[in-house]
């Protein structure tokens, strides 16, 4: 076993704390990556204060991670020592179910293996996040990163970039499409991103008046004000897609009357409580609402090289690791733009 670095909690209540903890030595199809960054998600804040059900402690968060590989098993093909790598959500699947054949294996028929707060496929072994010194993964589930810049704000594309990639992908938004991205957080700024280079309309809806001119910057055409009805009224079916990114109750039927006939509500933000909404908004115009989580590795890769050829990032603040418990805070009161990156030369062994 390799010992390893790491940030991490031993129960709910703890605040995170520097521990030492072991992974498996390098295996045949392994590559060894030594973690540069590893983007903060705020499911790394549910997660280790249990608040998506029981958490496996010790946990180490951290499923955006960036790095330089520095050793590879004698069965590697696709990766050599240098190479930059990157693991996002998850780090392994059953392999063999139609989801995973087809390249949908965050759908696993078996459950995916997440990359921490989770079991191997040995359904023993524990798995430990990025928050940390180093990360071994199987190649098949490695990411390679055709980057050359800005490698902090390359990290939160492999969770803030696949979630919102994947779903526009699938409804194939192009040219000519009117999309509303509702919500301006880590998921909603790459969602403008991604529309706007798609060639499609973009409206931010937002109930904060202040993030009109970061919401334009970003590439949104038009900002809505959401606790103006009146803004809302003109709006009533107008939309081919509305991506849904916010992780709060909220009222859908007032924005699924927003979409036109055959117009779909694209969800991936997670609220604490289920949404109601009327079937009648979604039966009178052939509406539907669509639930998609992240993306596979060929469709993660695939973002990953339109980012590089695009000059897509995440935006960023950088932190050292000891700032992250004041980090989670300021997630939960969403005071951060975007996203904030762990910078790991500041792990202290």
């Amino acid at each position: 076993m390799i010992k390893v670095n790491g940030f991490g909690a031993n129960s709910k209540e703890d605040q995170l704390h520097a521990l030492e903890f072991q992974r498996r030595e390098v295996g045949p199809s392994d590559v060894k990556i030594d973690i540069l960054y590893c983007g903060v998600c705020h499911s790394d804040i549910h997660m280790a204060r249990s608040e998506w059900g029981p958490a496996i402690y010790p946990i180490v968060p951290g499923h955006e991670i960036i790095g330089r590989v520095t050793e590879v098993g004698n069965a590697v093909t696709k990766f050599k020592v240098g190479d930059l790598a990157g693991v996002g959500v998850f780090v392994d699947s059953c392999r063999k179910c139609k989801s995973c054949t087809s390249g949908l294996e965050q759908y696993c028929d078996e459950g995916m293996t997440p990359t921490y707060n989770g079991y191997y496929r040995d359904g023993m072994t524990p798995t430990f996040g990025g928050y940390s010194s180093t990360y071994i993964i199987d190649e098949g589930y490695t990411l390679h990163l055709p980057f050359t810049k800005n490698l902090e704000g390359v990290a939160p594309l492999l969770c803030a970039g696949i979630t919102t990639y994947s779903p526009l992908k699938y409804a194939g938004v192009s040219k000519g499409h009117k999309v509303a991205v509702l919500g301006l957080g880590g998921l909603g700024h790459m969602a403008v991103k991604f529309a706007a280079s798609f060639g499609a309309e973009v409206t931010m809806l937002s109930t904060s008046p202040s993030k009109e001119a970061d919401a334009k910057r970003l590439g949104a055409h038009h900002f809505v004000l959401t606790t103006d009805k009146n803004q809302l009224k003109g709006l009533k079916m107008q939309f081919d897609f509305i991506l849904n990114t916010v992780a709060a109750v909220h009222d859908m039927n007032q924005y699924l009357d927003l979409l036109k006939v055959d117009g779909k509500m694209l969800v991936v933000g997670i609220p604490p409580e289920d949404n109601r909404f009327n079937a009648a908004s979604i039966i009178s115009k052939r509406r539907s609402i669509v639930g998609s989580m992240i993306g596979g590795i060929k469709e993660t890769q695939e973002m990953l090289d339109y980012c590089a050829a695009n000059d897509i990032y995440s935006d960023v603040e950088v932190i050292p690791m000891d700032y992250i418990n004041t980090a989670y805070e300021r997630v939960i009161k969403s005071d951060v733009k975007y996203r904030f990156v762990i910078d790991m030369k500041t792990l202290k062994a």
